[in-house]
């Protein structure tokens, strides 16, 4: 008859158990660098050696040449994060470490459940991606789960928007949005489609927000321009386009996407159609992807630095800091092949 598992003796559990906090209590049992009062390393030991802990393995190999880095992403399929995490796996080599990638699914209850599970495996570090982290989000505990892992001697960085006091790399989403959205209207386009993806995306609603902002600026009256929510892939592009033609393309001077995977799928559907690109629309799209010079024609775009904040967030976590730093990053406007100016069209000086 098999024997009853032991339960599982945590750190949290000695730390409790000596009285300290749990700083001290893995600068004893991980056998750091910071010293630590003999009556405080005698208590934690004595604790450990009553409750039988044993230190994690990984815990230990952590401390040598092979760091282990987690990223906890809302979508591993996009073409945007495939980039960040490339460049996250080159810089982590570079000082020896690896990184493990998961998948959050873009909610915050999964985004808890993951760190959770994720903080077993002691890594050195964690990088969370995401359009927002919130600090008072299923009523804090997540900030709470990732201060714990930082007070255990682990570091934290956010590619995205958050108040949470970490490290954190935001993109400037509207900056990109309000970039094309202008150069869409100085273009002379003065009935704009924008594919705008879910309400409820911080992200994708700060590029649409950005795009109605450049359009009013340069001209472009507000109730020419159109919005279409759509799903952030290929597919809702393609379908939200085909739902634009069937309300008449003549009134479309340019389409505008949140993405560029958004942007080809409506390429794909205007030329199915029959439309010509840009000849009777221009498309435009957000964040330069290696496929946006793959089609035909090639994609405008704004690019963002994907590859560079993912390099910085290793840098990040994997360097010393004395205080939390939140940077914002922009965007590039890059004219190709699949926008173009309208002839005759009043373009504002």
């Amino acid at each position: 008859m098999p024997h009853p598992a032991r339960p599982t003796v945590t750190l949290h559990d000695v730390a409790a158990a000596a009285g300290v906090s749990i700083a001290t209590a893995s600068r004893v049992l991980g056998r750091g660098t910071h010293t630590v009062a003999p009556e405080y390393e005698a208590r934690v030991l004595a604790a450990a050696e009553a409750l039988r802990y044993t230190a994690d393995v990984s815990a230990r190999a952590m401390r040598g040449s092979t760091d282990s880095i987690v990223l906890i992403a809302d979508d591993l399929t996009t073409p945007a994060i495939a980039l960040i995490v490339a460049a996250m796996e080159r810089q982590s080599h570079a000082v020896n470490a690896f990184v493990t990638v998961a998948s959050a699914h873009g909610t915050p209850e999964r985004q808890l459940e993951t760190v959770r599970l994720l903080r077993a495996l002691r890594p050195r570090a964690m990088v969370l991606t995401s359009s927002r982290f919130d600090a008072a989000a299923l009523d804090g505990r997540l900030l709470q789960e990732l201060r714990a892992y930082t007070d255990d001697g682990g570091r934290v960085a956010i590619v995205g928007s958050t108040d949470m006091p970490f490290d954190a790399i935001r993109f400037d989403d509207h900056g990109a949005g309000e970039i094309l959205g202008s150069y869409a209207a100085h273009s002379g386009h003065r009935r704009v489609a924008i594919l705008a993806g879910p309400a409820d995306r911080v992200n994708m609603a700060a590029r649409v927000a950005g795009f109605v902002a450049g359009l009013r600026a340069g001209g472009v009256d507000e109730a020419r321009i159109l919005r279409r929510h759509c799903e952030v892939s290929r597919q809702g592009g393609y379908d939200a386009t085909r739902a634009l033609l069937a309300d008449g393309t003549q009134a479309v001077h340019a389409v505008l996407a949140v993405n560029d995977v958004v942007a080809i799928g409506a390429m794909t559907a205007l030329r199915h159609a029959g439309v010509r690109v840009p000849e009777d629309v221009s498309v435009a799209g957000v964040d330069d992807i290696p496929l946006a010079v793959d089609v035909t024609p090639r994609l405008t775009t704004v690019a963002l630095p994907l590859q560079q904040v993912g390099a910085d967030a290793i840098r990040l976590v994997l360097g010393e800091r004395l205080a939390a730093t939140h940077a914002t990053v922009s965007g590039q406007l890059i004219v190709r092949d699949s926008s173009r100016v309208r002839p005759g069209a009043p373009i504002p000086a």
